[in-house]
């Protein structure tokens, strides 16, 4: 499955309705299989630090086939891939990212930058839950 413009705006709108219901201004990001940008969406009075973070974290989930969170966790001092983010560009090792998998094959990702680590995963996964009940059959 390809993840169309349509349905990364849809995917994008669900995220924005979860940050609004929780009184956030966030910046949202949807990559396809290629791990490209497919929508963006700066909410107004988005951290500017946003419009960078939020990319960067649905690149790393698609890139990796793992959430950023999970990432960062395998990527502290002492673990198989620490050092990862300063090997690579714009790789992100905290929460917000989250692959989109269609049949269990990772076909694009979800970032979300604007609140604490925990809202950003709240909203993401809001995205993330809605691709798989909508554009999944499995």
């Amino acid at each position: 499955m390809k993840i169309s413009l349509n349905i990364a705006e849809k995917i994008a709108e669900q995220c924005q309705k979860k940050a609004e219901k929780m009184n956030l201004a966030a910046v949202i990001s949807v990559v396809g299989d290629d791990g490209k940008l497919i929508t963006f969406k700066k909410m107004d009075n988005a951290l500017p630090i946003s419009i960078e973070l939020a990319p960067a974290k649905a690149y790393t989930a698609y890139a990796l086939r793992m959430t950023t969170q999970e990432l960062g966790e395998i990527s502290s001092p002492g673990n198989m891939l620490y050092g990862i983010d300063t090997s690579c560009e714009n790789i992100v090792l905290f929460g917000g990212g989250i692959p989109l998998k269609s049949q269990g094959e990772v076909v694009g990702a979800v970032g979300v930058s604007g609140g604490t680590v925990d809202e950003d995963i709240e909203i993401a996964e809001s995205g993330a839950e809605f691709f798989v009940n909508r554009y999944t059959s499995s």
